[in-house]
């Protein structure tokens, strides 16, 4: 069930992105399986009632890769699929980047990188100061890491011993300007975790086992915060966007849709 729901979302990337002209189809097909285990194995969230107290939270940081969410929360129903195609279309619910006013199920607008992550903090240090049993799922990009931001966000969650937080780091290798070692190298990356207090774990981001036993396993880490190494590929699931730093930010043409779609298993 899994599968299908990651290739459902994968495909509702792909229509989403080709109907604006514009968007970013990579990193959001990098993520794609992490969302579906998040939102259709571990998370308590309610599509009929999106602003439920005792719901879990998700806040994606790297706020460019918009259509995976859009594409997890429809397949969840949340709203309906025929939204994912007026995306970034004036007047939409669905815009460029994740807005919490407009969209049902977006927990924060996102865009400049690193202050989403900042927020997860202040939702999972609300929820320990509440006592709620609520837990915070972020995900961040690997480029996203760069920022400085995201390592005082780092210090402070450490700081205040939040067990009940959960970062993924979307660990695809590649940005805007080409591969993060060349750009900005990120590298020790575990132990750099490590070293501001956070418990890290190191997966393959597009298997449903590890991603669940991970996230399983981060429930029962106390006094520290979780970040887990996704290793994934950029554009995971259509062939010619694999690995291709080029559909960082590109809308497939009309023929490169149809082929996308076709290699996700048909159009419907």
């Amino acid at each position: 069930m899994l599968k299908k729901n990651a290739t459902e979302i994968r495909k509702g990337i792909i229509k989403a992105v080709h109907a604006a002209g514009s968007g970013h189809p990579g990193g959001s097909l990098s993520a794609a399986d992490i969302l579906t285990v998040l939102y259709f194995y571990k998370m308590k969230v309610d599509p009929k009632n999106p602003k439920w107290e005792e719901r879990d939270r998700f806040v994606l940081s790297k706020g460019h890769a918009a259509p995976v969410l859009y594409a997890t929360l429809a397949e969840k129903g949340f709203f309906s699929k025929e939204e994912l195609l007026k995306l970034r279309h004036i007047g939409a619910m669905l815009q460029g980047h994740p807005d919490m006013k407009g969209t049902p199920g977006v927990e924060m607008s996102t865009g400049s990188l690193g202050q989403g992550f900042s927020c997860s903090i202040g939702m999972a240090l609300a929820a320990k100061l509440d006592k709620k049993d609520i837990r915070v799922y972020a995900l961040l990009g690997d480029g996203e890491v760069q920022e400085g931001i995201v390592w005082e966000a780092a210090m402070a969650a450490s700081h205040y011993k939040l067990d009940n937080l959960t970062a993924i780091l979307d660990f695809n290798g590649l940005q805007i300007d080409g591969k993060n070692e060349d750009v900005m190298n990120i590298h020790p990356i575990k132990e750099k975790w490590e070293s501001f207090g956070w418990h890290v774990l190191e997966i393959d981001g597009h298997s449903f086992e590890e991603i669940i036993s991970v996230l399983d396993k981060a429930d029962e880490i106390k006094d520290k915060p979780t970040m887990i190494i996704a290793k994934t590929i950029k554009g995971k699931g259509v062939s010619f966007m694999e690995n291709q730093v080029g559909w960082h930010g590109t809308a497939p043409k009309d023929d490169e849709k149809e082929k996308a779609l076709k290699e996700l298993g048909g159009a419907n």
